[in-house]
């Protein structure tokens, strides 16, 4: 069985491939000459072979060829020729082959109405044909009758394979769309969350070393103890930025995935003490951190998003707002995470404007949240996140 369909399956690739003429054309030759064997080697007592039956058992050959252009006109052409052979006892032949050809091409191309019709027309007609013709047999209904609905449903079986094919590769090409579509959006989202990620380092690192590189000078030569210390945060700073850096950068790397490269892990909420002490030693900034509620842990992305907005927060307070202290708020409920970061600036602070505020929002909204930023209610600036947290989050992401 396996060696007759690996034959089978070429050729019927071949025939599908190859121009439909060639092969309805072929068609049309090999049932004409089929219908004339019975006239070139005709039986005892059968009708002889005449040019007018021959020339109407073309006409059930011919059409053939255009069967798949014009199915019903083709059906039509042959069903009169095939009617005027046995209404002249041309005579007809003892196989329809020409209407076995029309019925299912009629049933894999037609449309509801001209197949119902065509099918009813062959086979009353045979039925009629045969009724008038002398020494009908039983065996004769059986057989012409059960060969046109065999044709008949090998058509509908075809026109049913067809429209599977058809649906199933509509189907693969819109998934292949979808997937194309959700990869693009992945990694816009991935270059986006780089872009964030490198923002907020980098703008946090620099920010303290330009902090610490401006009063080095200053105490270099009165208080070398604090120059000292300047400078080493400086370097300290600026290692923590490479590393950070050098683990975001290793997602980009194939080699590193392939090799397991150890990889830092993303900074959380309980990383919070350590970056406002940071900030504290490295700027003068008086930092306090103050929790309210019951603390829980979150999902990785929205622990990030928090340590995150805060870093922006107090870099926004380190670079522009000229503040002597800033104020870190956790308050958590039931519902969400509020961050409130809080300064007493008074120099220019950008609240529309800068990858970092537009960053905070984004990370914000990506889960589920918002932020808030503008001045506070005492002066100084403010910067307000909330976040969900729980069942909520799911909520808020939709």
């Amino acid at each position: 069985m396996s060696a007759v369909r690996s034959w089978f399956a070429p050729v019927v690739t071949r025939l599908r491939t190859t121009n439909p003429y060639v092969v309805d054309s072929a068609l049309a030759v090999l049932v004409l000459f089929a219908a004339s064997l019975q006239w070139m080697f005709p039986d005892e007592g059968d009708d002889p072979l005449t040019l007018t039956g021959w020339l109407l058992g073309a006409c059930t050959a011919a059409p053939l060829v255009w069967r798949r252009r014009f199915p019903y006109a083709a059906a039509l052409t042959v069903s009169a020729a095939t009617t005027a052979m046995a209404y002249y006892h041309a005579p007809p032949p003892d196989v329809l082959y020409g209407g076995l050809v029309v019925l299912y091409t009629m049933a894999a191309q037609g449309l509801p109405w001209q197949r119902r019709t065509m099918l009813v027309s062959w086979l009353l007609g045979a039925v009629l044909t045969m009724q008038h013709k002398e020494h009908s047999q039983p065996f004769e209904y059986a057989f012409h009758l059960t060969g046109m609905i065999c044709a008949y449903g090998l058509g509908v079986l075809a026109r049913v394979q067809r429209a599977y094919t058809a649906a199933v590769e509509d189907r693969a090409a819109r998934l292949e769309r979808e997937r194309a579509a959700e990869t693009a959006r992945a990694i816009a989202q991935e270059r986006a969350r780089i872009a964030r990620d490198m923002h907020d380092i980098l703008a946090h690192a620099v920010s303290l070393m330009v902090v610490q590189a401006e009063a080095g000078p200053v105490v270099v030569r009165s208080d070398p103890a604090r120059a000292e210390a300047a400078f080493e945060a400086i370097a300290t700073s600026g290692r923590d930025a490479m590393a950070q850096l050098r683990r975001i950068l290793g997602v980009l790397k194939e080699e590193e995935r392939r090799g397991g490269a150890a990889r830092l892990p993303q900074p959380d909420l309980s990383a919070l003490p350590s970056l406002v002490r940071q900030v504290g030693e490295s700027t003068g900034l008086r930092v306090d951190l103050s929790i309210r509620g019951r603390p829980r842990p979150l999902p990785p992305d929205t622990e990030v998003a928090a340590y995150r907005a805060v870093q922006e927060a107090l870099t926004n307070t380190v670079k522009h707002a000229y503040a002597s202290c800033a104020q870190v708020e956790l308050d958590w409920t039931e519902d969400e995470l509020t961050l409130t970061v809080t300064d007493d600036g008074t120099g220019p602070t950008r609240t529309d404007g800068g990858h970092g505020l537009i960053g905070l929002r984004e990370r914000a909204a990506a889960c589920g949240g918002s932020a808030e930023t503008g001045p506070g209610p005492q002066g100084g600036f403010r910067v307000v996140v909330r976040l969900p947290a729980g069942a909520d989050r799911e909520a808020a992401l939709g």
